[in-house]
């Protein structure tokens, strides 16, 4: 088994000597997004809209669903596959940027994943706004080799087109929705609706082209919309849209307290992570309650809540009423890189350090993104840190033990205090409640947006889960980019979860 990020530096990918076979599978020419390109925030301005002047989403979705219900979809959207009791499945969040980082996912995605059953794509299929013409080369095209079905939901960015793209890739080639009703004039609807991005025209004239690249009958799946369950072996799996704003409309919501009844062991696949950088989110359901309510309540039987959306990997193993929940973060499949290095000391829901998984380490985080700040501001003698200096800072700063292995402390400097400080490196809860959490990421923000590089080491990850009667074993799989990490993905984390 290859080394980890957690083993030595070279397992987490610095000074890689044999660059990966990804980019073999790569199109000739590849659209590289900046989130800095104000011409991509317009095209992406409905997230904003939607917060301004009411979010349609949920009657948007709602009709999604009452289409495919009339088509023949089953009512309940439970998808009843015919999996053994036991058998494996792969989670890979937050895609579809169709650059390298991408693509630096698929082979060690395709090495791990030769023997599962099904994967799951968790949010943000395609970037930047969910568009038809962009499945190709950003779904098809980098799991055309991966010779099971593709479920998925969606992700805010999927949804930035109002999901047609979507629904006719997943959902049967669902028809576009008929045009509503003109909203009042000049009302905040009449806003909304006059500002309100939608698909090219001609969009999607080279799908059914594209789809031929996974058209095997092994390869198919059908969904019965943008939120659903699925039966296999032992387990149920239920996979919910959480939209534009990260909510669940109250016909979800109704729905996904229904199909969590009954002792069958659940694991929730969701848009909107439940803890992440430390945080409790409980994501809220209109009209009541909240999605972790449901995942909490023990008459459910949920064992696992994973969430896409930021583009890492977090655990954090909640004890809830005698029993652990494992709440996970899984969105490092492809798009830039969400910083790890400004997660603060973790001490939540009786999760402490000793307890918390990240990937990448805050070390090596900070060290990408202090070789980011050094290019983009051509100051790269003064920002750049080496990753022993970026994990000893954040050891410091943190008050926790150096995570690698066999690490020891590199000597620190002002300024490498001066650059970690800069750079938001994480703090102590104390500290931490003094600066608050916008000013605290301030800097990663900055260029975080646009911060996907272009060679390795990539940060991304992906995730297997093995069933059993008696347990699921969750692993965290990291692509870096390198050859040697192809063959044989690395493990970064690791948990047995038991089902009874």
């Amino acid at each position: 088994m290859s080394d980890s990020s957690r083993d030595t530096a070279e397992g987490a990918g610095w000074g890689a000597t044999e660059l990966g076979t990804y980019k073999r599978l790569m199109p000739t020419e590849v659209e590289k997004i900046s989130w800095l390109d104000p011409r991509m925030l317009w095209a992406a301005r409905n997230g904003v809209l939607a917060s301004w002047f009411g979010d349609p989403t949920g009657r948007t979705r709602s009709r999604w669903v009452a289409q495919r219900t009339a088509a023949g979809a089953p009512a309940d959207k439970v998808i009843r596959r015919d999996d053994p009791d036991r058998f494996s499945f792969l989670v890979i969040g937050d895609t579809g940027e169709g650059d390298d980082p991408q693509y630096a996912v698929v082979p060690g995605f395709l090495t791990a994943g030769q023997d599962t059953r099904f994967a799951v794509l968790a949010s943000d299929v395609i970037y930047p706004v969910g568009s038809a013409d962009d499945y190709g080369t950003k779904f098809f095209r980098p799991y055309q080799d991966y010779q099971a079905p593709i479920y998925a939901i969606p992700g805010n960015h999927d949804w930035y087109e109002d999901l047609g793209a979507f629904m006719r890739v997943f959902c049967d080639d669902a028809p576009p929705l008929a045009p509503e009703p003109a909203p009042r004039l000049l009302s905040r609807a009449w806003l909304r609706q006059l500002l309100w991005h939608r698909p090219r025209k001609g969009d999607g004239q080279q799908l059914d082209t594209a789809r031929q690249l996974r058209s095997a009958a092994a390869q198919q799946a059908v969904q019965p919309g943008p939120y659903w369950a699925i039966d296999a072996g032992p387990v149920r799996i239920i996979g919910i849209d959480t939209g534009l704003l990260g909510t669940l409309d109250a016909e979800q919501g109704a729905w996904l307290r229904e199909v969590s009844q009954g002792p069958r062991p659940k694991i929730l696949i969701t848009g909107s992570p439940l803890y992440v950088d430390g945080e409790h989110h409980p994501c809220a359901i209109e009209g009541g309650g909240t999605v972790d309510d449901i995942v909490r309540d023990p008459a459910h039987h949920y064992v696992a809540a994973i969430g896409g959306d930021i583009h890492n990997y977090q655990r954090y193993p909640v004890q809830v009423d005698g029993r652990t929940i494992q709440y996970v973060v899984s969105g490092g499949g492809g798009a830039f890189m969400h910083a790890t290095h400004t997660i603060p000391r973790v001490d939540i829901g009786h999760v402490t350090e000793k307890e918390f998984r990240c990937y990448p380490l805050r070390g090596d985080s900070l060290a990408f993104y202090s070789r980011l700040y050094g290019r983009r501001l051509r100051l790269r003698r003064f920002f750049t840190l080496t990753e022993a200096e970026a994990s000893a800072v954040v050891a410091e700063r943190l008050g926790i033990p150096l995570t690698r292995a066999q690490q020891r402390t590199a000597r620190l400097t002002w300024r490498v205090r001066l650059v970690a400080g800069l750079l938001g490196a994480g703090r102590r809860p104390d500290r931490a409640a003094r600066l608050r959490l916008p000013v605290r990421k301030i800097y990663t923000s900055l260029f975080s947006p646009s911060s996907a590089t272009y060679s390795p080491p990539f940060f991304k990850q992906f995730l297997r889960l093995d069933v059993t009667p008696e347990t699921v074993r969750l692993r965290c799989h990291a692509a870096t980019g390198s050859h040697a990490q192809e063959v044989d993905p690395p493990v970064e984390d690791e948990v047995t979860i038991p089902l009874k």
